[in-house]
C-alpha cells in the first residue's frame, strides 16, 4: 500500500518544525509508520549547501540573484531526496516534509511584482519539479498562516543557525519585510488554487498566536478529515 505525502509550510517563523516534531511523536506513540525529510537540506546535500550560501547572501542580496536561477539550486536539492522519499513512499510510510516545492513557487514569485510574472515562474517551478525531476507530488500541504512580521520577530528566537554561520540573525529572504508580504500574498492565492492545499491560522481572533499544543491538534484534526492519519477512539 502506498503510503501518503504530508508538507508542513509557511513563512519563516511560523513553527513548521516544531509541528513537524510533534507530529513525528505523535506518530511513534500511535504507532504509524513515518519518514522525515527537511528542506533546504543544507547540511546533507551538495545543492542544499548552495542554498544555505545564497541565503547568507554570498551569491548577492535579494534584487541581484535571478529567481529562476536560484530556484533551480532548491529543486536540484529535492532532486536529491527523491530515492529515499520515493522508497519510504512505497513501503506504505507517512512520509512528512518540512516545506517542499510550495515555498520556492511563492519566494521565487515574490521576487517579481507584476502577477503575470509571478505566473510564469510558478508555471515554470512546477515543470521543472513535477515533470523535468520527477519528485513525488504531495498528498496534503499545510500552510502554517502567521503574519509576516510576527514571522520576523519569532526566527530571533531560534537562535544561531549553522547555515547562516552561526549567527543569530535573518537571511536574505527573512530580513526584507516588504518581501515577505508578496510572499504570503501568493502562498494565500495557492491555497485557494489547489485543492490538496490547506491553511491553518495560528493566531486566534484577537491577533494572539495560538500555543503549540493548540496548533498540533488543529493538524491532527485536518489529517483525519483529509484520510491522511487513521481514525483512532
Amino acid at each position: 500500500m502506498k503510503g501518503k505525502f504530508l508538507v508542513i509550510d509557511g513563512l519563516d517563523g511560523s513553527g513548521k518544525k516544531t509541528q513537524l516534531d510533534w507530529l513525528v511523536r505523535y506518530c511513534k506513540k500511535n504507532k504509524i509508520k513515518l519518514a522525515t525529510v527537511d528542506f533546504p537540506q543544507y547540511y546533507r546535500s551538495f545543492f542544499g549547501r548552495l542554498v544555505g550560501r545564497y541565503l547568507k547572501g554570498e551569491l548577492g542580496n535579494l534584487k541581484q540573484t535571478n529567481p529562476y536561477l536560484a530556484a533551480l539550486a532548491y529543486a536540484a536539492d529535492r532532486w536529491q531526496a527523491k530515492p529515499e522519499m520515493e522508497k519510504a513512499l512505497s513501503q506504505g510510510k507517512l512520509l512528512l516534509a518540512n516545506r517542499y516545492s510550495s515555498s520556492s513557487l511563492a519566494f521565487m514569485a515574490a521576487k517579481f511584482k507584476k502577477k503575470k510574472e509571478q505566473e510564469r515562474i510558478i508555471h515554470w517551478l512546477e515543470k521543472l519539479e513535477y515533470e523535468a525531476y520527477g519528485i513525488p507530488r504531495e498528498d496534503l500541504l499545510i500552510y502554517l498562516s502567521v503574519p509576516p512580521d510576527v514571522g520576523q520577530k519569532l526566527i530571533l528566537n531560534k537562535g544561531n543557525r549553522k547555515y547562516m554561520g552561526n549567527k543569530n540573525c535573518h537571511d536574505i529572504h527573512e530580513e526584507n519585510l516588504t518581501y515577505l508580504k508578496r510572499v504570503e500574498e501568493i502562498y494565500l492565492r495557492l491555497v485557494n488554487r489547489f485543492n490538496y492545499w490547506a491553511k491553518i491560522d495560528c493566531l486566534d481572533k484577537n491577533g494572539k498566536l495560538k500555543t503549540k499544543e493548540q496548533i498540533h491538534q488543529l493538524i491532527i484534526k485536518l489529517l483525519k478529515e483529509k484520510n491522511i492519519l487513521p481514525f483512532r477512539n
